[in-house]
């Protein structure tokens, strides 16, 4: 079952092919809210009837949002891991090893994870990198620009799985269900100096557009491109799921919960879950207007947004009060 959100208002619900309008339902956090209040699954409590909707025409048209939002974006958290993948080292380790045979923070950090993220069901795992985008108003729509700061050296596509997660009244991450994101960062600023990452990764994250909701599948085939004008100048596939990991989807999520401002009650995260396929380590430098599309099947429609960098506003000061 995928999920949907129209950014006029209103969840679609799609099984197979068959797409329709969830009657008297307007938000997918809405919705989120009344399974976990009834202590039930999402599926339990999504009404029948509603009209047929052409998915593929409303993404087109730019009608649909990130597939769930919270009513007050300061609570709604875009957070991350990284180095998760296996194959994700060798980019990551070349941006910021200082000579061929240098062993870098981010190749043992990636080596940590591929002898400890994955134990067993009751135990802790070994602790991932980690990192924060922003708030919700940073969540971008399937089809709106990822906006690159003026300030910026760089504006680049990390193709990635997000985890969407409603915290409940007692503390407990209830995960909605998963989508395609586009984890947009500045690997420029990033290979500068590897402290610089927490600065590089302040950037807008998009979503979508379908949020799939159930266990994630252990192996997940996805392609990367870059669309510029008329032309395909990146295409790549990418890998993800559990099986092409260094890390389980438990092991992250605990490292990300254990802490308890991340278990305030009514709050929505977000939660991306990291990738191997960068077109910055393929040497790509884009421009304003490339196009990122990130796809897969296991997730319906894919994940599209424009490139737009924003003027710099120069130095930044402070008023005395």
């Amino acid at each position: 079952m995928h999920l949907s959100e129209l950014i006029a208002g209103g969840v679609i619900v799609r099984n197979g092919d068959d797409a329709r309008l969830i009657p008297a339902i307007k938000t997918v956090y809405g919705l989120a809210e009344l399974a976990v209040n009834k202590g039930c699954k999402i599926a339990d409590v999504i009404p029948d009837g509603g009209e047929a909707v052409d998915l593929a025409e409303l993404a087109a048209n730019g009608k649909l949002d990130v597939p769930c939002r919270h009513p007050e974006p300061a609570r709604m958290y875009l957070c991350g891991t990284g180095l998760t993948h296996l194959g994700s080292a060798s980019t990551r380790n070349a941006m910021h090893a200082q000579t061929q045979e240098h062993v870098s923070d981010s190749m043992k950090m990636f080596q940590m994870g591929v002898e400890g993220g994955k134990p067993a069901t009751d135990e802790v795992g070994a602790q991932p990198e980690w990192f924060y985008k922003g708030p919700g108003t940073e969540a971008v729509a399937p089809g709106e620009p990822l906006t690159s700061p003026g300030f910026a050296l760089d504006g680049g596509e990390e193709p990635e799985i997000a985890g969407f997660y409603l915290i409940g009244a007692d503390g407990t991450p209830n995960r909605i269900g998963f989508t395609l994101s586009n984890e947009f960062s500045d690997h420029v600023t990033e290979r500068i100096n590897y402290l610089f990452l927490a600065h590089s990764k302040l950037r807008p994250a998009s979503f979508g557009p379908e949020l799939l909701v159930g266990d994630l599948p252990r192996h997940i085939e996805g392609r990367s491109r870059i669309i510029r004008g008329n032309e395909v100048i990146f295409d790549q596939p990418f890998l993800s799921g559990e099986d092409n990991m260094s890390h389980t989807i438990a092991n992250l999520e605990h490292h990300h919960f254990k802490y308890a401002p991340f278990r305030r009650a009514g709050d929505l995260h977000v939660h991306m879950f990291g990738t191997a396929t960068l077109s910055f380590g393929a040497g790509v430098k884009t421009e304003d207007g490339d196009v990122f599309e990130i796809s897969a099947p296991a997730f319906g429609q894919p994940l599209r947004n424009p490139l737009k960098t924003m003027a710099d506003t120069g130095l930044v000061t402070t008023k005395q009060l």
